[in-house]
């Protein structure tokens, strides 16, 4: 009998093993993926955008000297611990500000098929629709309107659905056109910068007031939260 023990003894000991083993590799897999993905990404979907000069700086100054590593750390942890959906935790450090009269809008980005999605002024919900979570003023006020969105995989872009609808933005161009339709009138706007910032930079929320100006933020690389983009546009007329 105890021999027999034994013999089951090891057995278990053997798949236990095997359990264990097989964990490591897929921890393993998963920790290579979580680090590789955002530079893959990063040359998958923004090198063309980089090529074709639209973007105005891939790696800003002032995020220099904080290394790849300790930077997908750094959100890799935020990403654990916040909720995006919530436009708020996008950048807890934003100043509060005097809400808009204008609570809801609509915005149209042509070559990229968005057509009429809903922004909204007073709320913070990015699951439900795009927010205008700066600007004290909305189109076509003078001011800057901040309009945040998420994005996802380009593959898994749906105009429609607001938590892939910036996804294909990095695929604008200088010289493209935004419209917003407020109170039943539609402006259009126009492309003039394209970057890419770090997710903490302040100047995300750079206010001018000798014109009515929108920008745009979401994620980038597509699929990561690792740092923003940020088109911005100048109104050119009302349609």
């Amino acid at each position: 009998m105890p021999s027999v023990y034994k013999k089951k003894n090891t057995r278990l000991q053997k798949r236990i093993g095997k359990v264990v083993g097989a964990s490591g590799v897929l921890l393993g897999l998963i920790i290579l993926i979580y680090f590789f993905f955002p530079l893959a990404s990063y040359q998958l979907f923004l090198t063309p955008a980089l090529a074709s000069g639209s973007v105005e700086s891939p790696v800003p100054k002032n995020t220099q000297r904080q290394s790849p590593v300790s930077s997908l750390l750094t959100q890799g942890v935020a990403s654990l611990t916040r909720d995006y959906t919530d436009a708020r935790n996008w950048f807890p450090q934003a100043p509060d500000i005097e809400q808009p009269k204008v609570t809801r809008y609509q915005l149209s980005i042509p070559k990229l098929k968005i057509q009429n999605a809903q922004v909204t002024t007073d709320s913070y919900d990015l699951a439900q629709n795009l927010v205008q979570y700066y600007g004290n003023e909305a189109p076509p006020e003078n001011g800057t309107a901040v309009i945040y969105g998420h994005s996802s995989l380009p593959q898994l872009f749906n105009p429609t659905n607001y938590k892939t609808i910036f996804a294909t933005l990095h695929k604008l161009e200088l010289g493209d056109e935004i419209l917003t339709h407020v109170n039943g009138k539609t402006y259009r706007y126009k492309v003039f910068s394209m970057n890419i910032t770090d997710s903490e930079d302040p100047n995300i929320f750079t206010q001018s007031y000798d014109n009515s100006y929108l920008t745009l933020v979401t994620c980038t690389p597509p699929g990561t939260i690792w740092k923003r983009l940020i088109i911005r546009a100048s109104l050119e007329r009302e349609v």
